[in-house]
């Protein structure tokens, strides 16, 4: 019983704590709901598209700082009241730190692990802001401050390290070489586990040096990030502080490392559908997380008892370096940060998912003992026994001198190893003091720099990394780009930057920034040419996506606040220049549409990756061009509701005219893959080993990222209402196919005809005035695609096609007309007899607000033309329904064929005796019903007349909706659209007053005729 107590205890579950942040400012713009409560430490989400739908969490420490705060004088975020609920950085550090701190002290390893999506507080939780210190710096400044207060009874020594794991590779950021090509590698030992070889550690005597490191690891990462065009949200960050504690009293010496871990983004990438990339998980970049979470599952099942035969640690640098973090000799923590919104609902519940995994990691923590010390105390007990020979050996004097002399030289050559481990740390600290004096040396500099001189500041996605480089602008003149060869340059680094990028002038107080020929410079979300003057925050964007933020002269500055220029606004402002800008919503409420604010977030969150990727294909010579779209900006569904817009990339191969549409997680998921192929292009390059201008196109086409199978695109569609067959009225109409972002890409004729079982076109005398005399009855209606006109697909190039795609009522599978190729003006033929054996309700309601949306989709060569899923039927004459309503089955016509037949025969015979019946009563003058046959008829070309009138005003509809001012119109320009849309909505309520008038007035002659005949009958 005592062995299985003892050994329960000392196993450790990972301790984890969960953290809700406060609505981010997209949030609030989008009105987002609250949809996470927390009681104590339980935690519990609603889905916010079923309110029923809760899913509750309970983990070891809850954190709930979402709202009841205020800030302080000194910039600190602190509860409303006293005793509030609110979680500040104290709070979580009171919790985490102080557990961590003394796990570290009384020698056992600690690891602190920070996951959660991009912008859910990671890094406010780790790092902190301002005077709101995180959990790293509050854990570096209670460490120094133990151990001067206990600097009497133990001797500490405290290393620091950070690095960098991006795409597999580990990269030194307190490096002060060059980056070695392919990163670091890691080794393993049997007893110090896996390790990163050649990783610099940094001797440290106080909280201070800790701080700087932190800042000087902080610039590697973002100038590494932006030559090698790498997302450091896709990077994990692993700070390790190694403490060593010498107790000389009872000679025993404590060593435990301090693992701070800031795991990459956890997000999942939305699809906008469900096509599987060929190349999907080619790259290395999310393989660490994905790996991680096949770790934690493992472990979670091994904790409840599950056989598992393999932990998958070797499978990715991240957790052969967490191993020991993970299952291993280490107590450990994870702080999962999470959004309450109601956008960020997916993304939240897979955190706490996965925060609920690893909760039942069991660890297995020990006390470590230094091996330098156990090899001091060694060498000094040999030294002892060396002493008692030599002594033994002077007494008896019997010995050789031989022997003597070999005892001495042992005797030496161990002391001399107790002296150099000894001496070890002061020689650290001796090598550590030059560069803390540089160090210091480099910030003075800076700061004197930054009270004389303009400087232009980086801005970069993660918050964590702006404002680190600072370039400054001094008198006289100074380009900026790649070369670093004249006298006055700076030199920056990025895809795009050309050797001699552009110049910057200070003269007379005055800066001004020139671009050179073939450079990219944006200014203030515009791109220029000419010489510019540059006035205080103004943004520059330098090459595809190097933005910098201009500080003004001293005097200039004031007490100006320029954190609302984040990496979003840049793009804001990018995307306002392209034309895409939040505007409010309809209803005049000034709160946007939340569905338009995700879009625009998207688009501005994809603009400088899709600048880089065609940046990368111009290096490369791809010859392929990205350009983002937004998908369904101005189509709609069959009852006319606006489609879910979304945003795509069109790729265009420029030299052979292919085309695709690759949803965002594709685009995302390639353009990682063509970084790998950019940085080994570049690698190649700067090993000379490929001459200038070559790329890596020596990638198999199956391999190469900015390649795809070509398919068939749709280009566009078009409405076809069919209202008119609920009154069995025929209707020709010429539509506009109308593009994704509502361009006309060509006209379509298109007929719907009311007909026998037979295919024979219904007469006028067939009309119904109510539809309801459909119900139960059959339906039979052809739907005729005449002719397409003016295809802009096909005049961009000659080679490409078209098909016209549709389904009807609740088809499963749509039908396609047949292929035409090299026309832009094909004659399509085509014609499909559909046919309801039994009308009902709802398929009269279907007929009565609905269209038919015929959908123009684009062929090039080498891709498969579009089949209807028909088996057994002539797509030409009939088109299946999958429905008890409405079938278009060919056998099911031919079986029912011979009963109709019969049963029409014997209808005729019977019409046929009515009518010398009818015409009978007609000549004896005899009153009956013959007045309501007529009068059905005359209504019936009534309203077939409306129906016809009611569709050009639909379309004149249809292009008021549409109508839109220009972006760049100046007050002329919008005078002039005022006056147009004057006109076409004075257009549009003539044709609408004029069709009712014609109603009306054919109605009331219908009338007055049947009261004429009314009167002269009696």
């Amino acid at each position: 019983m005592r062995a299985k107590a003892a050994d329960m205890h000392s196993k450790d579950c990972v301790k984890v704590a969960v953290r809700v942040r406060p609505f981010n400012k997209r949030e609030r713009d989008a009105g987002s709901r609250c949809i996470v409560s927390m009681v104590s430490s339980s935690i519990t989400i609603q889905d916010p598209r079923e309110s029923q739908s809760r899913r509750s969490f309970c983990f070891d420490y809850a954190y709930w700082s979402h709202s009841g705060f205020t800030r302080d004088r000194g910039g600190l975020y602190v509860p409303e009241e006293p005793g509030g609920r609110y979680a500040d950085q104290d709070s979580v550090f009171q919790d985490l730190g102080e557990g961590i701190l003394e796990n570290a002290l009384q020698g056992y390893n600690a690891t602190l692990l920070a996951y959660g999506q991009t912008g859910s507080g990671k890094s406010y939780s780790m790092v902190g802001y301002g005077p709101n210190k995180g959990l790293v710096p509050k854990l570096c400044d209670r460490l120094f401050q133990s151990i001067r207060e206990n600097q009497d009874t133990r001797q500490c020594q405290v290393f620091f390290s950070m690095l960098e794991i991006y795409n597999e590779q580990v990269v030194d950021l307190l490096s002060r070489g060059t980056r070695t090509p392919g990163g670091l590698r890691v080794r393993e030992e049997q007893q110090r586990g896996f390790y990163v070889e050649g990783l610099r550690t940094i001797p440290c005597d106080n909280a201070v040096q800790v701080e700087q490191l932190m800042e000087q690891g902080t610039r590697t990462r973002t100038t590494a990030a932006t030559h090698m065009n790498a997302n450091s949200s896709r990077s994990h960050m692993l700070i390790i502080l190694q403490l060593k504690q010498i107790f000389s009293k009872e000679s025993i010496t404590k060593q435990s490392n301090i693992n701070l871990v800031d795991l990459a983004g956890s997000e999942r990438q939305r699809s906008s559908g469900s096509e599987a990339d060929r190349l999907k998980e080619g790259t290395a970049i999310n393989l660490s997380l994905t790996t991680l979470g096949n770790v934690i599952s493992s472990l979670a099942d091994v904790a409840v008892g599950k056989k598992v035969v393999h932990i998958p640690y070797r499978d990715s640098v991240l957790t052969k370096l967490l191993q020991s973090a993970l299952g291993g000799n280490s107590r450990t923590v994870m702080i999962a940060t999470l959004s309450p919104a109601d956008i960020c609902y997916e993304e939240s519940l897979s955190t706490l998912r996965y925060a609920e995994r690893a909760k039942r990691i069991q660890n297995r923590a020990v006390v470590n003992e230094s091996p330098t010390e156990r090899l001091v105390k060694e060498l000094k007990a040999e030294n002892a026994r060396l002493l008692q020979r030599l002594g033994r050996l002077g007494q008896e004097g019997r010995r050789a001198n031989d022997e003597t002399k070999e005892l001495r030289q042992l005797l030496t050559h161990n002391e001399l190893q107790i002296r150099a481990i000894q001496t070890l740390w002061e020689q650290h600290l001796q090598e550590a003091l030059k560069d803390w004096e540089q160090q210091y040396a480099n910030i003075t500099q800076e700061r004197r720099m930054m009270q004389m001189h303009p400087y232009i500041l980086n801005i970069n996605e993660d918050a964590q990394l702006s404002g680190v480089v600072k370039l400054f602008i001094q008198e006289g003149e100074w380009d900026i780009g790649l070369c670093d060869s004249t006298p006055k340059y700076i030199s920056i680094k990025g895809l795009g930057i050309q050797e001699r990028h552009a110049v910057f002038r200070n003269e007379q107080r005055r800066v001004t920034l020139t671009p050179l020929e073939g450079s990219k410079v944006i200014v203030n979300g515009n791109t220029v040419s000419q010489t510019t003057e540059l006035q205080h925050l103004d943004r520059l964007i330098l090459g595809s996506n190097c933005t910098y933020l201009f500080i003004g002269f001293p005097s200039e500055r004031g007490g100006d606040d320029w954190s609302r220029y984040d990496y979003d606004y840049f793009q804001s402002e990018l995307a306002a220049a392209e034309g895409i800008h939040l505007v409010e919503s309809s209803t005049g409420s000034s709160q946007t549409d939340p569905s338009l604010l995700a879009v625009f977030y998207d688009y501005i969150k994809l603009m400088p990756m899709v600048a880089e990727a065609n940046q990368m294909s111009q290096e490369l010579n791809k010859g392929v061009e990205f350009k983002l779209e937004i998908k369904n900006l101005a189509l709609s569904d069959s009852k006319g509701h606006d489609l879910k817009k979304e945003i795509v990339v069109r790729v265009t191969a420029v030299g052979r005219k292919q085309v695709w549409m690759w949803s965002k997680t594709k685009f995302v998921n390639r353009k990682f893959l063509m970084e790998d192929a950019y940085q080994r292009h570049q690698a190649e390059r700067s090993r000379d080993n490929i001459a200038e201008g070559l790329s890596t196109a020596a990638l198999p086409r199956d391999k190469d990222p900015f390649w795809d199978p070509v398919e068939p695109l749709l280009l566009g569609t078009a409405h076809l209402w069919l209202q008119s067959l609920a009154f069995r009225i025929p209707l020709e109409e010429q539509l506009e196919v109308l593009g994704s972002e509502g361009t006309e890409e060509a006209i379509l004729q298109a007929q719907l005809v009311p007909c026998t079982s037979t295919g024979l076109a219904l007469g006028e005398d067939e009309i119904l005035i109510d539809p309801t005399e459909l119900l139960g009855r059959r339906l039979d209606f052809q739907l005729f695609l005449e002719q397409c006109c003016g295809l802009r697909w096909i005049r961009e190039a000659r080679n490409r096609g078209v098909q016209i795609g549709f389904r009807l009522f609740d088809c499963s599978h749509p039908l396609y007309s047949p292929a035409v190729w090299h026309n832009v003006n094909p004659l399509l033929d085509h014609r499909v007899h559909f046919a309801s054996l039994h009308t009902s309700q709802h398929l009269l309601d279907y007929l009565q607000s609905s269209a038919v949306v015929l959908e123009l989709w684009g062929l090039q060569e080498g891709c498969t033309d579009l089949v209807s899923s028909l088996e057994g039927a002539d797509p030409v004459n009939t088109a299946p329904v999958d429905s008890a309503e409405l079938s278009c089955s060919v056998r099911a016509l031919q079986q029912d064929l011979e009963e109709l037949k019969s049963v029409n025969s014997s209808l005729r015979k019977e019409n046929h005796i009515l009518r010398e019946q009818l015409n009978a009563a007609r000549n004896d003058g005899v009153r009956g019903r013959s007045v309501r046959p007529s009068c059905d008829a005359e209504f019936a070309r009534a309203l077939k007349v409306f129906y016809h009138s009611m569709t050009s005003v639909r379309g004149q509809l249809q292009r008021l909706r549409r109508h839109r001012p220009s972006e760049e119109s100046d007050l002329l320009g919008f005078r002039l659209f005022v006056d147009e849309q004057s006109r076409m909505l004075r257009d549009f309520s003539e044709q609408l007053e004029q069709s009712v008038s014609t109603l009306k007035q054919d109605v009331a002659a219908i009338v007055r005729r049947k009261r004429e005949r009314s009167g002269i009958w009696s």
